[in-house]
């Protein structure tokens, strides 16, 4: 069931229904805010353009964090994928080491 909360941006009060917690839809809100806020820190930026400068530098936060996110899991595959060769590599050592030993 959805929750629904009454947040304030930039003055205004919306109502948001998320699947969220209410502390979490909070967070969101007063990050929205603090973008805009400082958006128009310079009094030259109308309430709707610094509605869009902050969504637009919340893109870009986000597009950077994804790519970041890819590279740690391209990074993990690897690791992973270097252990199993490993893995595999100790398993042939063990049996050339039993052979061996049957030999003496």
């Amino acid at each position: 069931m959805p929750n629904k909360i009454t947040v304030t941006i930039s003055g205004t009060d919306y109502t948001l229904m998320s699947e969220e917690s209410p502390s979490y839809m909070q967070k969101v809100a007063m990050l929205v805010d603090e973008k805009m806020t400082g958006n128009m820190a310079s009094g030259r930026v109308s309430r709707m353009d610094a509605a869009v400068l902050a969504a637009a530098n919340l893109a870009d936060e986000l597009l950077k964090q994804q790519a970041v996110s890819e590279n740690l899991r391209r990074q993990l595959k690897d690791y992973l994928d270097d252990a199993g060769k490993a893995k595999a590599e100790l398993g042939e050592c063990k049996r050339q080491l039993m052979k061996l030993q049957q030999k003496k």
